[in-house]
């Protein structure tokens, strides 16, 4: 087993939080259709989720409460990658020119 050097800092998840990770008391809930279920306990949430199939995943972890979608992870981190990946195509490039 690999060991991590002391001054190292931890590991740390990138990206919206998903079924147990939530720790927020209460979120406001968004079905897997987009109508807005309102304010619900996670254990709640997840029970739905897990009845449809689905993820339980944080859209927006700084509103008060923060805002849950049930939705497929899978598909939602396969689209927003695409759309980064779109972007960064997009870019404009910055020619620099020589003075001679």
């Amino acid at each position: 087993m690999a060991r991590r050097p002391h001054n190292a800092p931890p590991t740390r998840d990138t990206g919206p939080r998903i079924n147990d990770k939530i720790r927020a008391p209460e979120i406001r809930l968004i079905g897997a259709d987009g109508e807005n279920v309102g304010v619900v306990s996670p254990s709640r949430a997840l029970d739905m989720a897990v009845e449809a199939g689905l993820d339980l995943v944080e859209i927006s972890p700084n509103a008060v409460p923060p805002v849950c979608k049930i939705m497929d992870f899978g598909k939602y981190k396969y689209e927003t990658q695409k759309r980064e990946a779109e972007a960064r195509k997009n870019q404009k490039i910055i020619e620099i020119k020589e003075i001679k």
